[in-house]
């Protein structure tokens, strides 16, 4: 009777579960959603609307009919290819998740189906426990009772988030192609399907390149599924993405559309869903000042006016902050946003020329190399190792012997290559990082001269770390990046973005590299960008074809950065400043003089309201310039060393003395000891006399089937040693002899000598001879071992 009642029991009670499950169902239909709540981004006055964060609103419903069949195909081959097997929840599915997370040790594939993603896209609230994945399973196993495989699909593509304030399917072929979704063709489906996964980072008017390599991980997934033939695949990989200016987004922008879009990534990247920040009520106050916004337009279209039927021409980013707060003070991205949503003030796409050259002199100092360290300007080769890298001046024109700091006043590419070199690129690149370059560095040689790319916006914001005496200004609230945002209003709490400062240089250090830098700006490349009555400091950039210019420079109170190219790909600028090239101290240093003209007397004003006292620092602090003296050093194993005697290639640089390198340990007459294991015997003896090292061999017992005559391990594996020393071989000796070539004897004989060795021959086939076994004669044998012999005729 107790096992009855207990049946009864669980009966009624998955029962009414399964019944209370179902009744949610109804309000899963995008038909029937409620209407979201609009939240706001605003400027620094905490009323002017920048944009609107809308949710829903921007959703057009549309029925199974009215989409492409790719984009369904599309859509199950990236998201869920067993999407017609499984009823709701695939178990396989979320084995073969798991498993690839494991292998990879990171997240890597969700085991979600399109039904639970769609039921969890229709939740209000997303938290991420238990109950809720339970309930999630639940009802997507309930909706697949109820609802057919194409009314789920088409749900999910009318609910699911394309970017760029984009729900559903129908206005994401809008935005994107400018067409209905029913229109869509196979490359444009396969982008499309690709997005919602990370719709920042794979944004195809933000990230062209991210988006691009997705729609083509979509497109080789429906190949192998068989969805698409080859021929199909082939002609999809080569269509182009849609342009940047042809991305047209919904609704309407305000003063600072650019900066506007910057805010709502990030925002996207805090909350990691577009439902927590479109249609939840956010309440955003930026740190956007439109009068300074205004003058930043203003002097751009001075130098740079806008041609409405000539869309191919230069034009100028501009980003401007408040180096004291980090705050983000005007943004312009682009000549027209309506024509083109790519902001060329956050994408780090263009190479920086000579404007990253303080971030080799702010590694240097650290170093303890003074500013008094002469180097020889002239055309110069650098040995990279696998290959040589000449460098030029600009116009081929060299001084001969000069110090660091008049190398940095005039720009000049020989002494700073032969800088970076010393120094190291990789310890360039991670300078950079911390003063604020938030871009991916591989740190190539290169990057002392600008070889790698970043963004206005990071450059501004590094050098206002040189403006702020050495600290890099993060939020509170978003961490290294940007403070584009104040303050996040969000169900009656108040979220606050303050600026925190975190030390990355000394304090005299900095001092040098201001001082340094003004002298750009008094006598050197930057000459045009001097302001009467204030200190400033800068430095121009140009990249040697001319295909982009910048300067980038700061007073006490304000830094702004400045671009100018061409938006929409690489051109050379030759002749495009009154018949002659546009350099760094061209056009961007005429527009960053305009803008901060007026800038400074305005933000003086603004500023001194909240702290009076910065209405008098018009200059920076004089640095002290520690004793000095001069050092012979090397660069070894990724730094600097004191020349002991022994050291090859040196150089004599002038030392701070509180700062001088450590002795290196070269050897007398010292070769670098190469790494030849899985070389064999005689290729790593030959490389090793090569050096000349002299090779010296011990062994190991080998295993069964291991290969013989392969170096398995080295002593030292790496470092250097004086000529002739010795350098240990670790190789494999088998202790019961070999395999035997038995290939192409008679089945008998290929037994007997087999058994010889005490190996045991597998007879695989028909046939009077041995084609081919395996293994393969000459592995190292063990007694027992079996040996399959393939039969077939001579």
């Amino acid at each position: 009777m107790l096992g009855i009642l207990g049946l009864l029991g669980f009966a009624s009670f998955t029962y009414g579960l399964m019944t209370a499950i179902a009744g949610g169902i109804p309000p899963l239909d995008p038909a029937n959603r409620s209407n979201p709540t609009n939240g706001y981004i605003y400027a620094s006055d905490g009323h002017t609307v920048l944009a609107v964060l809308r949710g829903d609103e921007s959703r057009v419903l549309v029925e199974s009919n009215e989409i492409a069949p790719v984009m369904k195909s599309a859509i199950v081959a990236i998201e869920d290819r067993r999407f017609y097997e499984h009823r709701g929840v695939d178990v396989r599915g979320i084995v073969r998740a798991v498993w690839a997370d494991v292998r990879n040790k990171r997240v890597v594939e969700g085991g979600s189906t399109i039904t639970q993603q769609f039921v969890k896209n229709a939740y209000v609230k997303n938290q991420r426990t238990i109950a809720r994945k339970l309930r999630e399973a639940a009802l997507a196993w309930q909706l697949e009772q109820r609802w057919n495989k194409d009314r789920i699909l088409t749900a999910y593509l009318n609910t699911i988030y394309f970017g760029n304030q984009a729900y559903g399917v129908q206005q994401a072929a809008r935005v994107y192609f400018n067409k209905q979704a029913k229109r869509l063709t196979l490359p444009e489906a396969a982008l499309l399907a690709g997005i919602p996964s990370d719709p920042t980072a794979f944004d195809p008017a933000a990230h062209p390149q991210a988006a691009r390599a997705r729609r083509d991980v979509v497109l080789h997934a429906m190949l192998t599924q068989g969805v698409i033939g080859r021929g199909e695949y082939r002609r999809a990989l080569a269509t182009p993405l849609p342009k940047p200016e042809d991305i047209h987004l919904p609704g309407t922008e305000g003063q600072a559309p650019y900066f506007a879009n910057y805010v709502k990534e990030q925002l996207l990247a805090r909350y990691k869903s577009p439902r927590k920040v479109f249609g939840r009520g956010l309440r955003v106050t930026t740190t956007i000042d439109l009068g300074l916004q205004r003058i930043a337009r203003e002097s751009v279209a001075k130098w740079l006016p806008p041609d409405p039927e000539n869309a191919n021409h230069p034009t100028a980013a501009v980003v401007a902050l408040d180096p004291k707060t980090g705050a983000v003070l005007a943004m312009v991205g682009g000549e027209n946003y309506h024509r083109s949503q790519f902001n060329l003030a956050t994408q780090r796409n263009r190479q920086t020329g000579s404007a990253f050259k303080p971030f080799v002199l702010a590694t240097a100092l650290r170093d303890g190399i003074s500013p008094q360290t002469t180097l020889v300007s002239e055309p110069i080769t650098i040995n990279l190792g696998d290959r040589l890298w000449p460098v030029q001046n600009y116009e081929n024109e060299y001084m001969g012997r000069i110090s660091l700091a008049t190398a940095t006043t005039h720009s000049d590419n020989s002494v700073y290559a032969q800088l970076t070199a010393l120094v190291g690129p990789k310890q360039v690149a991670a300078t950079a990082r911390r003063l604020g370059v938030t871009g991916k560095l591989s740190g190539f040689y290169s990057i002392g001269l600008g070889g790698e790319a970043a963004s206005p916006l990071d450059m501004a914001r590094a050098y206002g770390a040189f403006a702020d005496g050495g600290y890099r200004i993060d939020g509170a609230l978003m961490g290294n990046v940007p403070r584009a945002i104040e303050t996040i209003r969000v169900k009656g709490k108040t979220l606050v973005n303050a600026p925190v400062k975190e030390p990355v240089l000394d304090r005299n250090l900095t001092a040098i590299v201001n001082q340094l830098l003004q002298d750009v700006v008094r006598s050197g490349t930057g000459r045009r960008a001097a302001l009467p009555g204030w200190s400033v400091a800068g430095k121009t950039g140009t990249t040697s074809n001319y295909g982009d210019a910048w300067f980038v420079g700061y007073t006490p109170q304000l830094v702004a950065a400045v671009w100018v190219g061409y938006p929409a790909k690489l051109v050379p600028m030759l002749t495009d400043f009154h018949g002659d090239s546009v350099a760094g101290g061209t056009y961007p240093a005429l527009i960053w003089k305009s803008f901060m003209e007026r800038a400074s007397r305005y933000w003086l004003k603004q500023a001194a309201l909240e702290d009076p006292g910065r209405a008098t620092e018009r200059s920076f602090a004089a640095p002290l310039y520690p004793y000095s003296s001069s050092v012979r050093v090397t660069f070894r194993d990724g730094k600097l060393e004191r020349d002991n005697g022994y050291c090859r290639s040196t150089t004599t640089l002038v030392f701070f003395s509180s700062n001088t390198p450590a002795a290196a340990d070269c050897k007398l007459n010292e070769v670098a000891v190469p790494r030849v294991v899985g070389q064999t015997i005689a290729a790593a003896r030959a490389h090793l006399e090569a050096q000349p090292l002299t090779p010296t061999y011990v062994y190991k017992p080998a295993a069964p089937r291991q290969q013989l005559g392969i170096v398995l391990g080295q002593f030292p594996a790496r470092g250097t040693l004086s000529s002739y020393d010795k350098v240990t071989l670790v190789l494999a000796k088998p202790l019961h002899g070999t395999v035997p070539k038995v290939t192409g004897l008679g089945v008998e004989r290929a037994q007997a000598k087999l058994r010889k060795r005490k190996l045991v021959g597998v007879v695989r086939g028909v046939g009077a001879r041995v084609v081919s076994q395996q293994p393969k004669a000459g592995v190292a044998a063990a007694p027992g071992m079996r040996v399959t012999l393939v039969l077939g005729r001579a």
